[in-house]
């Protein structure tokens, strides 16, 4: 029997473990009251919103397009104002702010990581950057505009550098938490161990820090989003923000209504994806938040 055809075979017999795996957890998911309380929550959401704009017509809600307004718009073949699934340049925009936020999240990631764990763990480095980094801090990312479109040639690199800015402050910042809330024990056991600097920062800070870099990495997505909106209202050409304020200057109320409601949806499965690969790579602190109860 060949390596090939063993492997084949385990793969034959793992196959319904997992799906039958699946299934368990789903139906376990769907007899506990979360999904229920999370529709409940939607559908209230969308009674209210309907109530204001289409049932009652307050006064300046009715100026607002309802849900059924908008569902009926955004399910149409032939829409009247221009946006619908069934457009192309519905998911020109989509496509465009993705791309934005992915080089913006990486960036941000990529930078503001390793720099969070220097500044929590060498207070002589946190001597020299943190000062900087809270006077960049407050200013709004709008303030940054004109500096921005001066700085970098174009329409995307403006729009991916405010949203980097952005969220390179929330990633930076969580990280050096994450290193700071590590008890000095661990350290101190590592030295004992005879271990080096590398060996401490890798094996000690690195592991130790996650739970807040990733934490810290579900805000800063969140903050990519809007900071990349705000960006493309001002400088962008495409994407969800241009398509929202292109809308309003011109009158056209439906697919501003869909650019936002696009924007939350995608914004939710970014988070949720940036949520599932922090819980993938931590099994180990889950496992020890159930030891302890949590």
């Amino acid at each position: 029997m060949t390596l090939q055809t063993t492997t084949t075979e385990y793969t034959a017999v793992q196959a319904p473990g997992r799906l039958r795996l699946f299934t368990w957890r789903l139906k376990r998911a769907l007899r506990s009251p979360r999904p229920w309380l999370m529709l409940s929550g939607v559908a209230l959401w969308l009674f209210t919103y309907w109530l204001l704009t289409e049932g009652l017509r307050l006064p300046r809600f009715d100026k607002i397009p309802g849900p059924v307004v908008v569902l009926s718009e955004i399910f149409s073949r032939t829409p009247f104002q221009g946006i619908s699934v069934f457009t192309e340049i519905y998911y020109d925009h989509i496509l465009a702010s993705c791309r934005r936020i992915f080089l913006a999240f990486a960036i941000a990631t990529g930078v503001g990581v390793p720099l969070g764990l220097l500044m929590g763990w060498s207070l002589r480095f946190r001597a020299y950057t943190f000062p900087i980094l809270e006077t960049l801090r407050p200013i709004p990312v709008l303030a940054w505009v004109p500096i921005a479109i001066l700085a970098f040639p174009g329409f995307e690199w403006p729009v991916i550098f405010l949203a980097t800015l952005a969220s390179l402050f929330v990633t930076t910042l969580n990280a050096m938490l994450g290193v700071q809330s590590i008890d000095d024990a661990y350290f101190r056991a590592a030295g004992c161990l005879g271990s080096s600097r590398w060996q401490v920062f890798r094996h000690v800070v690195v592991p130790g820090a996650l739970p807040y870099v990733f934490t810290g990495l579900q805000i800063s997505i969140g903050v990519a989003w809007f900071s990349l909106v705000a960006a493309e209202m001002v400088s962008g050409d495409l994407g969800l923000g241009y398509m929202i304020v292109d809308a309003y200057m011109n009158n056209v109320t439906v697919p501003m209504v869909i650019g936002m409601l696009t924007l939350g949806f995608v914004g939710w499965a970014t988070s949720a994806l940036v949520r599932a690969v922090g819980n993938a790579m931590m099994r180990w602190h889950m496992r020890a938040l159930a030891i302890q109860g949590r």
